[in-house]
């Protein structure tokens, strides 16, 4: 690849799993938005459109403030996906994932088209879930941007729902304890009783559709969760471990994410 990223302290190979460790959460953000950039540009050399599927927690925050303020974007051929959002929430909740992106990224630069799970108009679960299922039929995923959860979650596919072989592309689910504990520490919400219990997410299969995928994880609360993701076996259980069988995704960590790997693996 052809274009100029911070040099990782570490650099390994897990399985198909490119894992590159930074010192920082800003470094990393930095250098992952560096390689999506790449990525954007690259695509968009050869087919009109591109289609990004976005992930929304604080994890991101170093990562995307980055990856607006890189030049040579056209983000008018870029349309905007996300991969879950909350039910049983306000439309105009500042807790929505999709408000977390609208002032993260789309007040900062002018995308061709974002598509919201809720898009205001339909009110049923499975309405969402099919209008967005049949969005990404017609809109195949060029690059995913993920995050980690502290129980191994990509997207709201905690481990209790993951389906490696799900036949749906959307779908409705609950979430576990620990993602909901997890949206409290990260400063979502003050209480475990605000938390929605249920969220439509986008299913693993779709994700691991996407033609390339890059994931951001900094932080020593994801330590436990990246260990179990890249030292053991793919399963469910970590949902997160799938990425591992994808043939063209990336790893960021910083060094308290990934201090248990290095412990482990003496690297």
């Amino acid at each position: 690849m052809n274009y100029n990223i911070v040099p990782p302290v570490k650099n390994l190979r897990i399985d198909c799993l490119t894992v590159m460790i930074y010192n920082t959460p800003k470094e990393l953000g930095y250098a992952a938005a560096t390689m999506a950039a790449y990525h954007i540009r690259n695509f968009l050399s050869s087919q009109p459109e591109v289609n990004i599927m976005f992930a929304a927690a604080p994890s991101q925050n170093d990562f995307l403030d980055c990856l607006v303020m890189l030049p040579e974007i056209d983000w008018t051929r870029c349309n905007a996906f996300h991969l879950d959002e909350y039910l049983d929430l306000p439309t105009s909740a500042p807790q929505k994932l999709c408000a977390y992106l609208e002032k993260r990224v789309f007040t900062k630069v002018k995308i061709k088209q974002m598509y919201y799970i809720d898009d205001g108009i339909l009110n049923t679960p499975e309405e969402m879930c099919a209008r967005y299922e049949k969005l990404l039929n017609t809109h195949p995923t060029d690059i995913a941007f993920l995050g980690v959860g502290e129980n191994g979650h990509i997207a709201f596919n905690d481990p209790h729902v993951a389906n490696f072989n799900d036949p749906h592309k959307v779908k409705v689910v609950t979430i576990d304890e620990v993602s909901r504990n997890q949206q409290v520490r990260d400063g979502c919400f003050k209480h475990l009783e605000e938390v929605p219990k249920r969220a439509i997410t986008v299913t693993i299969p779709a994700i691991m559709a996407a033609k390339a995928i890059i994931c951001v994880v900094p932080g020593l609360r994801k330590q436990e969760a990246v260990k179990r993701m890249l030292l053991g076996p793919v399963t469910p259980e970590c949902p997160a471990s799938i990425l591992r069988r994808h043939p063209n995704a990336t790893l960021f960590l910083d060094i308290d994410a990934a201090k248990l790997i290095i412990d482990e693996m003496k690297v």
